[in-house]
C-alpha cells in the first residue's frame, strides 16, 4: 500500500483512455448492475447538493465492486448555464480507493473520462437498439459530449451523414472545425433530426428541444442532457410513443424529467438487454435516457489506473 496518491491529469488520461478498451468494460459492467447481485455492484443513486448561488449541484457518485476489487466515488459539479455563458458544464474529480485499506489510490481528472464513458454508453444503446442500416447522425448541442458522441459513433458505425444543430452558430462552425470527419451543420433542430436514424441530445436545455413529430419511425435516441427532475430534452409525445430503456431504472425515476414529467415507463435497462432478459425493440421507436452512473465511472477509473500502472512499470 502507498501512502502517497497518484494523480493522473486531463491530458494524461485522454493518453491512457481509447474506446476500444472502454467500450467491452463497460458492457460488461451494465450487464453485472442489472444482475441486482451485492457481490458484483453496489451503487446507489447519485446524491445531489444544491449550489443554488451558482445555478448548480454536487453530485457524489460512490459504487463498489467487491468481486472486481474497485472502489470509487466522482465528485462532479453540473450546472444550468446561462445562454452564451463560456464557464464549465460539468467539472467532475475521481478518487480511486483501496478497498482493504480504504486509502486512495489514485485522484484522476474526471473530465475526460465522464465525456467518453458517457459518449461510449450511448453507443453501446445504439449498437443494441439502432436498426443496422441506419445511415444519418443527428447531433443537438455542439459542447464537449457533442464531441466525444460523435467521435465515437463515427469510429463504431458507418454513418453516411452526420448532422449537427446548435442554438450557436459560432459554436456550430466550432464544432464543425473541431472533428476529423464530415457535418452538416443545420439551421433547426427540426432540420438536424427529420429523417435520421439515430439522434443524440447533449444540450443544457430544461424545456425540450426534441419533439416526436419530427422523429422518424424506428428511429434510436440517445438523451443525455437534463440530468435533473425539472429537466428535459424530449416531449412528452416522443416519450410515450418510443420504448424507454435507461442505465438505472431508480436512476431515471429519480433524476430524470424526461421520464417523471412525461409520466413514460421505462421498459428495460441497457444490462437487461444485454443480460438476454429484456428484449432489444430495434424495430419500434426507442429512447435510451443517460443519467450515467458510478459504476461506468469505477471501470473507467479502474482501466486509467492500470494502464497508468503498466506504462509506468516499464523500465
Amino acid at each position: 500500500m502507498s501512502d502517497t496518491p497518484v494523480v493522473i491529469w486531463e491530458d494524461e488520461v485522454r493518453d491512457l483512455l481509447t474506446y476500444s478498451a472502454l467500450v467491452p468494460r463497460l458492457e460488461e459492467a451494465l450487464g453485472l448492475f442489472s444482475m441486482r447481485d451485492s457481490a458484483e455492484v453496489i451503487q446507489p443513486v447519485r446524491t445531489t447538493v444544491a449550489l443554488q448561488k451558482h445555478r448548480g449541484f454536487l453530485g457524489l457518485m460512490p459504487a463498489y465492486m467487491e468481486n472486481l476489487g474497485v472502489l470509487s466515488t466522482k465528485l462532479v459539479c453540473f450546472y444550468n448555464r446561462e445562454a452564451g455563458s463560456n464557464l464549465p458544464a460539468t467539472n467532475a474529480t475521481m478518487l480511486l480507493l483501496d478497498p482493504e485499506y480504504g486509502n486512495v489510490k489514485a485522484v484522476i481528472d474526471g473530465e475526460v473520462i465522464t465525456s467518453m464513458r458517457t459518449a461510449a454508453v450511448s453507443a453501446i444503446s445504439a449498437k443494441l437498439l439502432m436498426r443496422p442500416e441506419a445511415e444519418v447522425l443527428a447531433i443537438l448541442g455542439t459542447g464537449i459530449q457533442a464531441l466525444s458522441h460523435y467521435n465515437v459513433f463515427t469510429e463504431m458505425f458507418s454513418f453516411k451523414e452526420v448532422r449537427v444543430w446548435s442554438r450557436s452558430k459560432e459554436r456550430a462552425k466550432r464544432f464543425r472545425d473541431s472533428v476529423r470527419g464530415p457535418v452538416t451543420l443545420c439551421v433547426s433542430a427540426e432540420e438536424a433530426v427529420r429523417g435520421a436514424d439515430a439522434i443524440v441530445t447533449v444540450t443544457r436545455s430544461t424545456e425540450p428541444v426534441l419533439f416526436g413529430q419530427w422523429v422518424k419511425p424506428g428511429a434510436h435516441v440517445a438523451a443525455v442532457g437534463a440530468c435533473r427532475p425539472d429537466w428535459r430534452e424530449l416531449d412528452d409525445v416522443l416519450m410515450k410513443e418510443a420504448v424507454v430503456y435507461a442505465d438505472s431504472r431508480e436512476g431515471a425515476m429519480a433524476e430524470s424529467g424526461d421520464v417523471i414529467l412525461s409520466g413514460a415507463e421505462v421498459f428495460a435497462e441497457l444490462g437487461d438487454v444485454i443480460n438476454g432478459t429484456k428484449s432489444a425493440h430495434r424495430e419500434k421507436t426507442t429512447v435510451f435516457k443517460s443519467l450515467g452512473m458510478g459504476v461506468e465511472d469505477a471501470v473507467s477509473a479502474k482501466l486509467v489506473f492500470d494502464q497508468w500502472k503498466a506504462k509506468h512499470s516499464q523500465p
